[in-house]
């Protein structure tokens, strides 16, 4: 009897170890798959910003479509001005300016078209694929939105916002994460800070900032 009494509290003590273990490998587990998902999201949010950027250098706006953005990337290009040579002190002593130089040959300024897509990323980058949450299994988009805001004194500013929520970023990843994924999500709004990544925003003009910067 005593025997089998001490194989039973031997028993009981490695489930409580175990448990013991999890209790704290389990977060460190977590914080180590969000990290994933986190560098790769942001790394995409980058990108949307390249692009967002790009286009409102082109057209004085931002844009709030994917199709719009994704095909001004494909087919659209920007201007690319080669510069050869400065003006030197000398040359500015002697009263020429840059169009005089640009006249003389003494500099070079050539302004030629380049493809976007391979001016700010590169031919083989799927560009297509920039609307969607990297390291998910099904196709689900970023939040993309643009406006006008307008300052306390009255200047209007062209902002955008893409963003996307813990619950689609840490999708899938492990069910006993859920909970983890709860808790998350609860001390950001208990910050009053957004509930997963983003760059931009409509509600202020934040200098296009992503909010883990």
């Amino acid at each position: 009897m005593r025997t089998v009494f001490q194989i039973v509290l031997f028993i009981i003590a490695v489930f409580l170890a175990f448990m013991i273990y999890k209790s704290i490998q389990k977060p460190i587990d977590f914080e180590k798959a969000k990290k994933e998902r986190y560098d790769v999201t942001i790394e995409r949010l980058k990108d949307i910003r390249k692009a967002q950027i790009a286009y409102k250098d082109t057209y004085g706006e931002f844009t709030g479509s994917w199709d719009t953005l994704i095909n001004f990337v494909k087919y659209d290009s920007v201007r690319n001005v080669r510069k050869i040579g400065v003006l030197t002190d000398s040359m500015i002593a002697e009263g020429i300016t840059e169009l005089k130089a640009l006249r003389l040959g003494l500099i070079v300024r050539d302004t030629t078209r380049e493809s976007v897509l391979t001016t700010i990323f590169n031919e083989s980058y799927p560009i297509d694929d920039i609307r969607y949450i990297p390291l998910l299994n099904e196709e689900i988009e970023f939040h993309l939105g643009s406006t006008i805001f307008t300052t306390g004194s009255g200047i209007k500013v062209p902002i955008f916002e893409a963003k996307a929520h813990n619950n689609n970023i840490l999708k899938g990843i492990d069910e006993d994460f859920d909970q983890l994924i709860i808790n998350l999500n609860e001390q950001r709004r208990a910050n009053s800070l957004y509930p997963g990544l983003k760059v931009g925003s409509l509600t202020e003009a934040n200098n296009n900032a992503g909010n883990w910067e």
